[in-house]
């Protein structure tokens, strides 16, 4: 089970618990990005979008390069089932017509991801938005 309080914060033991250093190490580097805000296109800590936040989440802790855009993203992997979810696996939302989201699920129905209203947050799968705008999952480690 996660173990999060309002901050956010993480205890590595129970991270290990599931599903192991992955996990840990994407934690660890969200604490890194926690409270960045939004931007359109960004790419730093002064501003940074939903696909280039996985871009360095997946590179710094799992030395794994994906493409920039959510639309590239989406192919990568393999699909996996919602209820098949383990840490590390990349969710997608279709959140307007054409636009896309994406966010990293990191157990207990939990996932990172940067919000347009919150920066690179922590939210809950689970919640009436985001189940009504879930199009997909994939798996784009071979161990997570």
């Amino acid at each position: 089970m996660l173990t999060l309080d309002s901050e956010y914060a993480f205890s590595p033991a129970s991270a290990h618990q599931q599903n192991g250093p992955l996990r840990t190490r994407i934690l660890t580097q969200y604490h890194h990005w926690k409270g960045t805000h939004y931007r359109w296109g960004g790419t730093t800590h002064n501003g940074v979008d939903c696909s280039a936040l996985m871009q360095h989440l997946f590179r710094d802790a799992a030395h794994l390069s994906l493409p920039r855009t959510t639309g590239e993203q989406i192919h990568r992997g393999v699909k996996v089932e919602e209820l098949s979810l383990q840490a590390g696996d990349l969710v997608f939302f279709q959140t307007g017509e054409h636009r896309r989201h994406v966010g990293v699920y990191i157990g207990d129905h939990q996932f990172i991801h940067a919000s347009t209203s919150q920066g690179v947050t922590v939210s809950d799968l689970s919640d009436d938005y985001w189940q009504a705008h879930f199009i997909t999952a994939r798996r784009v480690t071979g161990a997570a």
